[in-house]
């Protein structure tokens, strides 16, 4: 199937949240720019993104497949405006997005519904085998998904049970000794009865010493549907995960070294493992043509361990490290950070709406959502509470990883319970066929209690007193106004106002000094034109965007009071381009500069006024070519291209810029099989994917090659 035909099929698709099946084993997937198919992340309406004034994109389940994208992290950030952030501290799942960074101002959500970090920590979905597709809103998003949205929202659209019987394999092989094993069947079981399995297991040694990781992903739905207008959906999903336990690799004068590119710093018995488990029930319910109804249910699990030793820097011949805080041997990696950690969360929902389509008379009509979201958040939180009780050095080089100097069981030392309910609303008025405005608003109430323990030398000492004892309530406003012009139905000019809020910290785990202080307020202006083409096989978006934060905390001497004055901005441009053209060529190209700046910040004394936020990148590209002018074969190249980010406040410690090609080569021994050989980091280029700390960077993975082998009936 070339682009243009892959285009066109999702373009005619009735229903964009069933999976699709086809019998074509070549797959390109549907491009990302697909204006005029529906999308449920920008608007609740099902709204195109030619109709949503806002910028708006899907990354295809069968083009993160096709492209040989192992993670979520690695396929969302192919789109506009999007970069990776990821450690071993948030997850691997960080994301950056229009100058903001982190899951207190990127949300994460799975089906349309939002999972809460604990400490900045969200790990499920762990494997993009069982993603129909990944939608994305850049820009606020607090509007439809409540606090903690201000940069935007991802979300990840799983694959539904369909009647359409469908079968899918996959096993690759390649560097690292990494092995990939997958599966997927869907069908129908009896009359209104179908369902939907996926299993993903891959494991791998890492591309750093000691770096094996292994997952294990599980899925399973059973869909209910005896008329055309009611369905039930019962899905259960399962994730283990056992990551590489590097969380990253230290600078030696400033730089990267490249004797120690595949060093792994950490102790010998560190021990990192998720587990996330998740059952939701949806109802969907269309009682008459002009009214629907919708309705999820669910209960979310995490629980996550660290055990290690996660802080590492170069002794220069001072004998201090380039930060300040730790001295030693010149020439020595001192390391430090004896980290014990356990969460255990438990969330318990329920999300509802009713959508009402109203014609106005001649060609006016209006389509009106109202619905509500109840969370119910438990967070158990334990540690050893020798966060520095380890400080050793080791050569650079050549060392023995040694093992963690206390390893005393965790210990309950908070608990936190949050009630977040809230009532939302989103209308579209449209008065011809050209001209819409479309609005909403929030209001949410996010109720926290939070139980400190004592303690002595890591014992509990006793129960919690009143004074232990911190409670809040958050409450929130936000809403949204835009417009749509359409001169042509394949052409619309629109322009928004909108406003977000973001948490001070994360609002499960926020703690005993954060509570004094209310959540950050934020408001965006965004212009920007959509356009079809070439009968459908092309379109394009650009966009401009103006976003400030206010609110954060600020102190300006060391003997200051906090204050919570502080502000920061960001304005920055954003364009996509998907091209199908002729003898099987396919174009994806997409980019974003962007100036982010702190406009009043002080911490502590230090002014850092003017400076660009850390782990925020200037520029940031991608490039995806597809040519599949044979009929057996496909061969792509991609390119990913980061600008330059600090790695502090200060702005002091600059991460260089980065371009990563990868490359593809696909044949088909018939319809149903075929073997592709990927290529990851085509020229073995030594990059860092983030900051973990000051001078201690996550590097990214060096050449690599994989060989797969796929079947589709």
């Amino acid at each position: 199937m070339t682009a243009a035909h892959a285009q066109t099929a999702a373009q005619s698709a009735a229903q964009p949240d069933a999976e699709e099946p086809t019998q074509e084993i070549l797959v390109t997937g549907r491009s990302m720019l697909d204006l005029k198919v529906a999308t449920h992340t920008g608007s609740r309406l099902n709204l195109t993104p030619l109709e949503t004034p806002a910028s708006v994109y899907a990354v295809d389940g069968d083009a993160i497949r096709a492209r040989g994208d192992l993670s979520i992290n690695d396929a969302v950030t192919r789109a506009p405006g999007i970069t990776s952030v990821a450690s071993i501290g948030d997850g691997g799942t960080g994301l950056a997005s229009r100058g903001f960074s982190g899951q207190g101002s990127v949300l994460q959500l799975v089906d349309g519904v939002r999972q809460f970090p604990v400490q900045g920590t969200i790990t499920f979905p762990s494997d993009p085998w069982n993603v129909d597709r990944i939608e994305v809103l850049t820009g606020p998003a607090s509007v439809l998904y409540g606090q903690g949205a201000l940069g935007g929202a991802i979300n990840v659209i799983t694959k539904k049970p369909s009647e359409q019987r469908s079968l899918n394999m996959e096993a690759s092989y390649g560097s690292q000794d990494t092995v990939h094993l997958a599966a997927g069947a869907g069908g129908a079981i009896a009359q209104g009865w179908s369902y939907r399995l996926d299993g993903s297991y891959r494991r791998s040694d890492g591309y750093v010493d000691r770096g094996e990781n292994h997952s294990l992903a599980l899925s399973g739905a059973l869909r209910f549907a005896p008329t055309d207008d009611f369905s039930l959906t019962l899905q259960v999903d399962y994730a283990a995960v056992h990551p590489m336990e590097y969380t990253g690799t230290p600078l030696i004068d400033g730089k990267i070294d490249k004797r120690t590119r595949h060093r792994n710093y950490n102790v010998g018995d560190a021990d990192i493992d998720y587990k996330d488990d998740r059952q939701t029930l949806t109802l969907q319910w269309a009682p008459s043509e002009t009214l629907t109804i919708m309705n999820t249910a669910y209960r979310i699990g995490s629980k996550r361990s660290w055990y290690d030793l996660e802080y590492y820097c170069y002794v220069q011949a001072s004998g201090s490290c380039s930060n300040g805080y730790v001295t030693g041997t010149p020439g020595k990696i001192a390391r430090s950070g004896n980290y014990g950690i356990r969460q255990d969360i438990e969330q318990y929902g329920n999300q509802g709406s009713a959508t009402l389509t109203t014609p106005l008379g001649g060609s006016m009509t209006n389509a009106l959502v109202v619905g509500f979201d109840v969370n119910s958040i438990d967070v158990k939180y334990a540690n050893n509470f020798d966060y520095s009780d380890q400080a050793d050095e080791v050569d650079p080089y050549n060392f023995d990883p040694g093992v963690m100097q206390n390893r005393a069981e965790t210990v309950l030392d908070w608990r936190a319970k949050t009630l977040e309910w809230s009532v939302f609303a989103e209308d579209r008025l449209k008065f011809n066929d050209q001209l819409s405005i479309v609005g909403g608003f929030r209001y949410e109430e996010d109720r926290l209690r939070r139980r400190n323990y004592d303690y002595t030398d890591g014992v509990i000492t006793g129960t919690s007193n009143a004074f232990d004892v911190r409670q809040k309530t958050f409450r929130n406003f936000t809403w949204r106004v835009g417009a749509v012009y359409q001169p042509t139905p394949d052409v619309s000019v629109y322009g928004q106002y909108s406003t977000g809020v973001d948490p001070i910290g994360s609002l499960a785990s926020t703690s005993a000094s954060q509570i004094a202080y209310s959540n950050a307020k934020g408001d965006q202006v965004e212009v920007g034109v959509k356009a079809s083409f070439l009968g459908g096989r092309g379109s394009a978006t650009l966009s401009a965007y103006r976003i400030v934060k206010k609110d954060l905390l600020v102190q300006r001497t060391t003997d200051s009071p906090i204050e919570q004055v502080g502000q920061r901005s960001s304005k920055g441009i954003e364009a996509a381009v998907s091209l199908a053209l002729a003898a099987g060529f396919g174009i994806e190209a997409n980019g974003t500069v962007l100036d982010a700046k702190y406009d009043d910040y002080v911490s502590g004394g230090a002014d850092y006024t003017g400076n660009t936020p850390y782990n925020v990148p200037k520029e940031a590209a991608n490039l995806w070519l597809t040519w599949q002018g044979l009929e057996k074969v496909r061969a792509q190249v991609g390119l990913r291209y980061v600008g330059k980010r600090y790695a502090d406040d200060a702005n002091t410690s600059r991460i260089p810029a980065y371009t990563v090609v990868d490359a593809g080569l696909s044949y088909a021994f018939t319809e149903n099989l075929a073997v592709d050989l990927r290529v990851y980091n085509v020229f073995d280029k030594v990059y860092a994917i983030s900051a973990y700390d000051y001078d201690q960077w996550v590097l990214g993975r060096p050449q690599s090659f994989d060989v797969a082998v796929r079947a589709r009936f």
